[in-house]
């Protein structure tokens, strides 16, 4: 049985996998490091409500956007 991903589904996924290391290399941790960091800050979830805005953006600016949004919800770096 094949299963397919749509086309949103798709290029949400390819955004994700290629942002978090963006932000992992921005603010010096590792790829599971950045992944619990936005988790726990507020990050991921902003990231998956607006990656559709975010990948449209240059990522130096999506970065810093996930980052100031960490940074309200008590995140520090």
């Amino acid at each position: 049985m094949e299963s397919r991903l749509d086309k949103e589904t798709s290029d949400k996924v390819s955004f994700i996998t290629y942002i978090v290391p963006k932000f992992a290399d921005a603010y010096k941790m590792n790829i599971q490091g950045a992944f619990f960091y936005l988790k726990k800050y507020g990050g991921w979830d902003f990231l998956n409500e607006h990656w559709w805005a975010l990948h449209t953006d240059n990522p130096f600016w999506a970065v810093r956007d996930m980052f100031e949004i960490c940074r309200q919800n008590g995140g520090r770096r």
